[in-house]
This record gives C-alpha cells, sequence and structure tokens, in this order.
C-alpha cells in the first residue's frame, strides 16, 4: 500500500507517511478488541464470512486511523501529536476493556470534569502492563526513529496522494462488506465510540465545539416572566426546599423500593414519600444534572439548548427565592453560575475532610442554623458524593461498614461481585444516614422553618452485571440500573399546609413512574413561582394541592380525593 522506508535517502530514516502507517496497522490490531468482538458477536468462527468480514473490518480501521493520523500530525508537530496519541489510546483501551466505557462525547466531557482526587482512584497497578506494551514501547520506538522531511511542496503532494490512497481503501472495505456493516451501524451506531483513538479525537473536537459555541454569549434567559405567587408571600415563617442530589445511587439497591437488603432503614422510620419508578436523564453526572435542572429535559434533550440556556435555580432566583448550592462532588457543570455556591471543603466541618475528600454529613454543617436566619422562600441545593466510584469504601465512616466482607480496593476487578455490591450497599447505608439526619434536624426546627426535602438521585451504576462497572455507556443502550434511580421527598406539616399540599396524595401519585424531567416543574410548584415555561402536567404535586388554609384549621383540613396526575 505505501512504502515504509527509503534505503536510497537517509538509510534507516523513515517517511512520515510510512510511521504512519505502521502505528495506524499497530493500533488496529491492539486497540480495536473491544470493537471487534462488539461487531463479531453472535458470528461463528467456522463461518467464512465472519473472517472476511473481521479483514475488512482490520483494513479499514487501519485505513481510518491513517486518515485520521494523517490529517493532523505534520512537520514539526508530528512527534509530539503521534506521542500525545500513544498515550491517550493506551489509557483509552485500558479503561473500555476494563470498564466497558464508550468515549461519547458525554463520557469525555465527564472525563475532563471529574476532578484529580476522582481520576486518582481510576488509576491502579492493573494499568501498567497495558501503559508498557502500548505506550511506553511505542513511545520508545518513535524517539529513536529518524523520520526524514521532504520539500514541503513534495511533502504535501505525498501525503495528499496517501491520504487518497487510504480512503480508497477505506471505501473498498466498506463495499466489500456493506450489508453487514450497514446493519451494525444502524443497530449497534454506539460501537464507533470503541474505535480508539478516533474515538477520542471525535468526541473532543465536539466537546470543544459546543463549548465554544454555548460560550460565546450570555445564556439564554428561561423564564423571563417568573414572579412569586401569593403561598409564601408575606409568612412570617420562611419556606426552604432543600433539594439534595445524590450521586450513582441506583433504585435496585434502594432499600424502600423492594431491595431485598435494607440499605435505608433510617427513612424507614420516617414519613418519608418513596418513588420506586424514577428514570434519570442521563448515565453520567455531566449529561444529568444540566438536563434535570432544565425545562426541556431528556424528552426533548438538546444538548448544545440545555448547556446554553439559563437553569431552574436562574429562573427561581428571577421570582426572589434565595438560592444556594452547597457542594461535594466536582461543581455543579453552570446550572448554579452567578448564584451562591460553596463547597464542604470550604465549610470545613471538624473531623470531615481528610485526604482532599469530605463526608457527607459536611453538607449539613451548621444547616439549622442557617435555615432559621433565612427570610422568605428559599431552595438549598446539596450536591453530595454519595456512591461515586470505584472508590465505594472510601465514602462512609467506618461504623457504616456493616455488610462484609466489602471491596476496599480502588481496583473493582481485585475483589469479587459479592465485596463489591456489599461496599456499595455500605454506601448507601451512609446516604440514607445523612438524608435521615437531614429530616430529623428540619423536624427540630420546624416551629421556626417550614420546610421540605426532595432528594434523587443523578444516575444509577453497573455493579458487574453483564460484566459492566461504574456508569457512563450511552443512554440509548444504558441498562435499567445506570437509569432508574431512588427519589425520595418529606414534608414538614407547615410546609405541606402553606401549600394546601395532600401528603397522602403524593404517596399515591409515588406509585406511579417519574423521571428526572419532573424536577424542573415539581420545584417550581413547591415553591409557589408563577412563569409560562411551568407546566402542570410535569408537575409531581399537580392534583394533590388545593387552595392553602390559614391558621390552625390547615392542620384538620379534609384529604383530597385519589387522583390520577400525569
Amino acid at each position: 500500500m505505501l512504502t515504509l522506508s527509503d534505503p536510497s535517502r537517509q538509510p534507516g530514516s523513515w517517511s512520515d507517511e510510512g510511521v504512519l502507517l505502521l502505528f495506524s496497522a499497530f493500533w488496529a490490531i491492539t486497540a480495536q478488541t473491544s470493537y471487534l468482538a462488539g461487531a463479531l458477536q453472535g458470528r461463528s468462527a467456522s463461518d467464512p464470512s465472519a473472517w472476511g468480514l473481521a479483514a475488512a473490518l482490520l483494513l479499514g480501521l487501519t485505513a481510518i486511523q491513517f486518515l485520521l493520523l494523517g490529517a493532523i500530525a505534520h512537520r514539526w508537530s508530528f512527534k509530539p501529536v503521534l506521542a500525545l496519541l500513544i498515550v491517550v489510546t493506551a489509557f483509552a483501551t485500558f479503561y473500555i476493556r476494563q470498564y466497558k466505557v464508550y468515549l461519547d462525547p458525554s463520557m469525555l466531557r465527564n472525563v475532563l470534569r471529574n476532578g484529580m482526587h476522582e481520576a486518582g482512584e481510576l488509576l491502579s497497578w492493573s494499568l501498567l502492563p497495558t501503559l508498557l506494551v502500548m505506550a511506553a514501547l511505542p513511545l520508545l520506538l518513535l524517539w529513536r526513529l529518524r523520520i526524514r522531511q521532504p520539500v514541503w511542496t513534495r511533502g504535501l503532494l505525498v501525503r495528499t496522494g496517501s491520504l487518497l490512497l487510504a480512503l480508497v481503501v477505506l471505501v473498498a472495505c466498506i463495499l466489500a462488506v456493506f450489508q453487514p456493516l450497514a446493519s451494525l451501524m444502524r443497530n449497534q451506531k454506539e460501537l464507533r465510540y470503541l474505535i480508539t483513538p478516533a474515538n477520542v479525537v471525535w468526541s473532543l473536537a465536539s466537546v470543544a465545539g459546543l463549548d465554544a459555541r454555548t460560550a460565546a454569549g450570555p445564556k439564554k434567559i428561561v423564564g423571563a416572566d417568573a414572579r412569586p405567587g401569593t403561598v409564601w408571600a408575606g409568612r412570617a415563617k420562611p419556606a426552604v426546599l432543600v433539594l439534595v442530589v445524590g450521586e450513582t445511587a441506583r433504585a435496585a439497591n434502594w432499600g424502600l423500593s423492594g431491595y431485598a437488603r435494607q440499605t435505608t432503614p433510617e427513612l424507614a422510620t420516617l414519613p418519608v414519600i418513596n418513588f420506586a419508578q424514577v428514570t434519570s436523564c442521563g448515565t453520567n453526572t455531566e449529561t444529568s444534572l444540566p438536563c434535570m435542572f432544565s425545562a426541556v429535559g431528556r424528552r426533548d434533550y438538546d444538548e448544545a439548548t440545555i448547556r446554553g440556556s439559563q437553569s431552574l435555580l436562574q429562573v427561581l432566583a428571577r421570582a426572589g427565592v434565595g438560592v444556594r448550592w452547597i457542594d461535594n462532588q466536582s461543581g455543579c457543570k453552570g446550572v448554579c453560575d452567578g448564584l451562591p455556591n460553596t463547597t464542604v471543603q470550604a465549610m470545613a466541618p471538624p473531623g470531615l475532610c481528610e485526604g482532599g475528600r469530605c463526608m457527607d454529613a459536611g453538607l449539613l454543617h451548621k444547616l439549622a442554623e442557617s435555615l432559621q436566619a433565612a427570610q422568605g422562600p428559599q431552595l438549598l441545593v446539596l450536591h453530595q458524593l454519595g456512591n461515586h466510584g470505584p472508590s465505594y469504601f472510601r465514602r462512609v465512616p467506618p461504623e457504616f461498614n456493616r455488610f462484609k466482607p466489602f471491596c476496599q480496593s480502588d481496583d473493582l476487578h481485585k475483589c469479587s461481585r459479592e465485596e463489591i455490591v456489599n461496599a456499595y450497599d455500605n454506601a448507601l447505608l451512609y446516604t440514607d444516614h445523612v438524608l435521615a439526619t437531614l429530616v430529623r434536624q428540619l423536624q427540630a426546627i420546624s416551629g421556626s422553618v417550614d420546610s421540605a426535602v426532595y432528594y434523587v438521585s443523578d444516575h444509577g451504576e453497573s455493579l458487574g452485571e453483564n460484566n459492566l462497572y461504574l456508569h457512563g455507556i450511552p443512554y440509548a443502550i444504558a441498562p435499567d440500573v445506570q437509569t432508574r434511580v431512588p427519589m425520595v421527598m418529606w414534608f414538614s406539616d407547615g410546609f405541606a399546609a402553606g401549600l394546601g399540599l395532600d401528603t397522602a396524595c403524593m404517596a399515591r401519585r409515588a406509585a406511579q413512574p417519574a423521571a428526572h424531567d419532573h424536577l424542573f416543574h415539581t420545584v417550581l410548584a413547591l415553591l409557589d413561582v408563577q412563569t409560562s415555561v411551568r407546566e402542570p402536567a410535569w408537575d409531581l404535586s399537580q392534583g394533590c394541592r388545593r387552595p392553602p388554609v390559614a391558621g390552625a384549621a390547615a392542620a384538620a383540613a379534609a384529604k383530597l380525593p385519589a387522583s390520577t396526575p400525569r
């Protein structure tokens, strides 16, 4: 196909195109095993057509890599670009194989936005063999190779010709296996995000392009007509909604939702309303967080629209609601831009922050005091660290490690599935404790604050089912354990009476399916913010509220009849 070396000129030297072909073929053989496994799944090794498809795919993948490298590696940038891609490909290949992740734009954005502590937990000694074979040795080879630089015009002609030839080879491979390949791309489109390093380059370009577009100007105003309603106006007691955004808690292991093991023993003793059939906006924080705080949601999902528009929090603030965000994870992902926010680390709760990480109990540090000093309607958002993997055992104090033996390694492959599940469930026990503590604190100040709690996790988690771990699988093919999440509400008597909310009706509504898409409109309703973007059909309390009853009569108000809200 191409001449690898030219002994007539500079003996021992290689042409750019020869080096590119060498690494393209190397990656086609070593880095595409997950893609090939998916593409050839269900085909018999005794079937000649399977071998023909495999050969065409290998040759086509080599051509794709060559086209990619030829387009971005030139002259002075040749070795630096190639060296960077060698390292990136080694890391990407390891994590694709180890955790069965797909490096689409959503996953890459999640990787780029994670903090150093989260990234460090994903590093393990099992990474070393892959780095040795796919990074260290290729880098050594690249460093030792002498690459000749032809005259600029001749080099351009050779590069153009080689790219055209690679394109011809790619087209020929596609035509040779068009029918099975077309079916594959139609039914398993996500497989393209296993082609490394093309997946990383494409996803990085997509993320950078979207970020550039959304950063080009101010965010689109949402709910410009937002105004306070009459429910909370003029009340002596502040009305406070505490919205707790959970992390990586999956409904399948939530005790209140019927899990065989009781992972929510403290909440089970409190008058909370549990929603057992809740669907998330995404399978990672970078997708779910902006989505769940948007008016668009998953039902009309458009990432550019969501990231380029104001969130629920800005709508509430415009209507005079006091909004504050407290974070114990990797930030609010743009949701709280321009609004008061802080971190548990900055609050420095005694004994709860060690090694750069804080326990979620720190979210409640001096909470009661701050709420009692509040005036008017308030929204306090607490963003948990929760069950963030793979280091579930690091998320809990020792006294919550009740399910044993539990995994005590950052590398899940060193633990049995039983140990992984035990560590995960211990982390859920701690979330249960944090939420129950929050409710009890609010109960204790009910004489001076009317309050409510709204807890929902951002996405779920795979714990080894079908050999999948962690989260971030493309939404279209994600298993239920990554998209079904726990959700719980609690209302003080004063909050429910002030809003005219029938909690028995809400409990009946909780038996029906719900989604992250309900959050935007439900919170607007609970805080009585009037705006044209509020959709009653997506308000979970719709049909469970009546005009508020003043004074002592509120406590004795008649129960509403059963309703069937959407």
